[in-house]
């Protein structure tokens, strides 16, 4: 998408501080964090919401939720967890409409969440 600011960091036309990156995935801090660590996980490939995966993308998605394994591993999360959310929708709190996923940690989480 041509106005997309997840595409536009993919494309490195916008910066961010990345933590991770392969051919499918980029990884960087989120610049409003909610905790003392808080990454956006997005795909390369611009997919607007949930709604619009195809059987597809389950590769993908299932890349995804493995670098998101990797990445809390590298950074020590493992043993005090971790809260790994997609929001689908304004409704949910979706701003930006490329897919992406907050891996939020570093202190405890409540719930609900909101």
């Amino acid at each position: 998408m041509q106005d997309c600011i997840f595409c536009k960091i993919v494309k490195k036309e916008i910066a961010a501080e990345v933590i991770f990156e392969d051919e499918q995935v980029l990884v960087f801090k989120d610049i409003k964090p909610v905790a003392p660590t808080h990454l956006l996980l997005i795909p390369k490939k611009h997919v607007p919401t949930l709604f619009d995966l195809d059987e597809s993308d389950s590769g993908l998605i299932g890349h995804i939720h493995q670098v998101a394994i990797k990445v809390a591993q590298e950074m020590g999360l493992s043993n005090s967890g971790l809260r790994l959310v997609s929001n689908c929708g304004r409704d949910a709190g979706q701003m930006v409409y490329h897919l992406h996923y907050h891996l939020i940690a570093g202190r405890p989480l409540q719930w609900p969440p909101g």
